[in-house]
């Protein structure tokens, strides 16, 4: 029976179709063969791990277990590729010569590891590039001046002092185990809210801010997880996924948070021109540095730069200190030697235990020295990663071409046992100023290092002293055997089920 006049008239337009949807799918398979092909070419002087055909390395780190990448530097010296799925790869580098060699040149971000960071903190200082980074870094460093670190030790002590007020409300004059990382967590958000938005949030006590931290935790961890399973590196398939679309939930309400924070302090400013109150602060804070940029670079630094710069200044610096507070407060638990050490040290120097000064953290000698082993021991940002602009030649000789994405792992390189000896073994001495003096200068980044590096880095070691005197007078800590600290290897470093410690109020 001959075919109606319909069903020829389709057949062939969709036989065209089909065939040409299998042409361009038969040319982005050439296309993915041939980056494979470039890509092992490419990573040829490399040693890598055994790897599988589909998956890559993919299951070594998906779990954010940092045991495994301890294996790795230790059995394959420098640099090993690192293969997510059959078509993509990383290259991991922890030699200190390696990182001098990274850092000093100026290769861009990688965009295929920083673009899932965008939705959480926008274009800011962590994403942007070339003449646009370099104009919001000359804006916003004078938030981080010396005259204006030293007014935040007040504010940030008070917030500390809070935070104890609780602890002896729950432990008494017992030895009381307590989950201290949910409390530190909200003391960094409170110092941060103050020091920086001049925002009283009583977070600490209100339970109004739970959410908040619990979705950036949350948003940290389905982040990772998109980074590290290639099947959903497609932003169409992640955005249908159900972790793309929680993804989207858990955004919408920390950009709620920031536009908040950003409405209410330009209603302050516009209620204090209307009754006449111009006078200007003696010191500004951060969110004041940034409004005044945008008024005076309107065209170049727009709402959108605005919310991005406070999304990352409040995301990045409340995460990366709680860590680094929790990670140091476990180390001295765990090394009871130091910890009273450094007791007798800040009792030497505070005294009347009632104020901290800009001198006297200055006079904090071990203290900071068993402050740089936990960040070396423990560092709020495990990796870094640019994507190479131009060729790179290694001191050993090997070479990379432009295109690859290295990853700088900072948790490698503090742990590597050619650098380090004893590399777990937590000794504060590494840092005295002679050993500092013979070691490689870039053996040790807890802030990464070259024009890029950290923007808030002393405004954290500020915080972390004040932070450590304080509880380190009222409290001694030890762990609690039965709950060890278990870290996720994630875009900041977290702990997988919270940091708990034995709390004994001291007299």
């Amino acid at each position: 029976m001959e075919s109606s006049w319909l069903e020829t008239r389709w057949a062939r337009p969709l036989y065209l179709a089909f065939a040409f949807c299998l042409a361009l799918g038969l040319l982005q398979a050439i296309k993915l063969y041939l980056r494979r092909l470039r890509l092992l070419r490419d990573l040829c002087p490399f040693p890598a791990p055994p790897t599988h055909w589909f998956y890559g390395h993919q299951k070594l780190l998906q779990d954010g277990k940092i045991e495994k990448l301890e294996e790795l530097v230790e059995k394959y010296p420098c640099a090993f590729p690192y293969w997510v799925g059959p078509f993509q790869a990383f290259f991991y580098i922890y030699d200190p010569d390696y990182a001098k060699t990274f850092l000093g040149r100026t290769d861009p971000k990688s965009k295929y590891l920083y673009k899932f960071l965008i939705p959480c903190l926008g274009n800011g200082l962590v994403n942007l590039e070339g003449s646009k980074w370099f104009q919001h870094r000359c804006l916003l460093t004078p938030g981080f001046n010396v005259n204006i670190l030293k007014s935040y030790i007040k504010v940030m002590a008070h917030s500390v002092n809070i935070m104890l007020g609780k602890w002896e409300k729950i432990c008494g004059t017992q030895d009381t185990v307590v989950e201290v990382f949910e409390h530190i967590n909200l003391m960094t958000l409170d110092v941060l809210m103050k020091c920086a938005f001049s925002q009283e949030t009583n977070c600490q006590i209100s339970s109004n801010h739970d959410l908040y931290v619990k979705t950036t935790f949350e948003a940290s961890k389905i982040i990772f997880y998109h980074l590290y399973s290639f099947l959903h590196h497609h932003d169409i398939i992640f955005k249908f996924s159900p972790q793309g679309h929680r993804l989207q939930e858990l955004v919408k309400i920390l950009h709620q948070y920031t536009e908040k924070v950003i409405q209410d302090r330009k209603k302050l400013l516009k209620d204090e021109k209307k009754h006449g109150n111009t006078q200007k602060q003696k010191d500004q804070d951060y969110l004041d540095i940034i409004l005044s940029a945008q008024a005076e670079n309107g065209n170049s630094f727009s709402d959108t730069d605005l919310r991005s710069e406070v999304n990352t200044f409040i995301l990045a610096g409340h995460d990366t200190m709680a860590g680094s507070i929790s990670w140091l407060l476990y180390h001295l638990a765990l090394n009871p030697e130091h910890q009273e050490r450094c007791r007798q040290e800040i009792r030497g120097i505070l005294r009347d235990r009632s104020s901290i000064t800009w001198d006297q953290l200055g006079e904090m000698s071990y203290t900071t020295m068993c402050i740089k082993e936990s960040l070396r021991l423990a560092p709020p940002i495990p990796s870094i990663s640019r994507e190479l602009s131009k060729p790179i030649t290694f001191p050993d000789g090997r070479s990379l071409p432009a295109g690859i994405t290295v990853v700088l792992s900072i948790w490698g390189l503090h742990h590597n046992s050619a650098i380090w000896e004893n590399p777990k073994v937590f000794d504060p001495l590494r840092f005295s100023q002679e050993n500092s003096d013979q070691r490689h200068t870039h053996s040790f980044l807890p802030f990464s290092a070259g024009p890029r590096n950290c923007i808030g880095q002393h405004f954290a070691m500020v915080k972390l002293k004040v932070a450590i005197a304080l509880i380190l007078l009222h409290f001694k800590v030890s762990p609690d055997p039965t709950r060890p600290l278990v870290f996720l290897h994630q875009i900041v470093l977290k702990p997988k089920n919270g940091v708990h410690l034995h709390l004994k109020k001291l007299p």
